[in-house]
This record gives C-alpha cells, sequence and structure tokens, in this order.
C-alpha cells in the first residue's frame, strides 16, 4: 500500500512552466510503476504520462509529448511532472497514481492508488 500527495499546483500565466510533485508513503517506493493523470471539469481524466518503477522507462499520451517530462526520484520517494509552454487548455487537477509491480500503464483502472489531486489553473 502506498498513500500518496500531490503539490506544486497553481495559478500560472499561459507560457509558463510547474513542476508537480507526488511524494510517497508506505510501501517501498520503488515498487510501484508511477502515472499522471489530469481531469479538467466535465471531462474524463485524461493520461498524461507513466513511468516504471526503476524510471528507467517512461511512457506518454501522444497529446503530452514534447511538454511533459516525467520523472522520478526513488531517494526522496517522489514523481514529478514537468509541465513547460502551458496552455489554458491545461487548466485541471492532476492526480499521481501507482501501480504495484512497477510496470508502464496508461488506462487508470491499471493504478490502484490515487491521490487527492492538485489544481492548476493557467490565465490566459
Amino acid at each position: 500500500q502506498v498513500q500518496l500527495v500531490e503539490s506544486g499546483g497553481g495559478l500560472v500565466q499561459a507560457g509558463g512552466s510547474l513542476r508537480l510533485s507526488c511524494a510517497g508513503s508506505g510501501r517501498t517506493f520503488s515498487y510501484f510503476g508511477m502515472g499522471w493523470f489530469r481531469q479538467a471539469p466535465g471531462k474524463e481524466r485524461e493520461f498524461l504520462a507513466a513511468i516504471g518503477g526503476s524510471g528507467g522507462r517512461t511512457l506518454y499520451a501522444d497529446s503530452a509529448k514534447g511538454r511533459f517530462t516525467i520523472s522520478r526520484d526513488n531517494a526522496k520517494n517522489t514523481v514529478y511532472l514537468q509541465v513547460n509552454n502551458l496552455k489554458a487548455e491545461d487548466t485541471a487537477v492532476y492526480y499521481c497514481a501507482a501501480t504495484p509491480g512497477g510496470g508502464t500503464y496508461y488506462q487508470p483502472i491499471s493504478f490502484d492508488y490515487w491521490g487527492q489531486g492538485t489544481q492548476v489553473t493557467v490565465s490566459s
């Protein structure tokens, strides 16, 4: 089991950057593959990126390639999502999620543990 807490969201101007963090506690962090998702009002939860337990493998949604970068620091039990050149359509609640076994997945159903989310609002 792992508990996840996201941070780093906020209000940012279009064109700016943010680094979201997700801190895990509980079982050995490297045991879990991690993912980032987001959900805008009235829309379904959207996969953005995933990273394997060791950090050696990453997976990105086509919509996230180029502006989003996922990384992790297992010594700090933290996974990150760097978002550059933010756009108004990036406004959403961003969630991190964990899946046991360290694999990389893109479907929400593959993730057993979720954080509470952090709001990102991009002003144009």
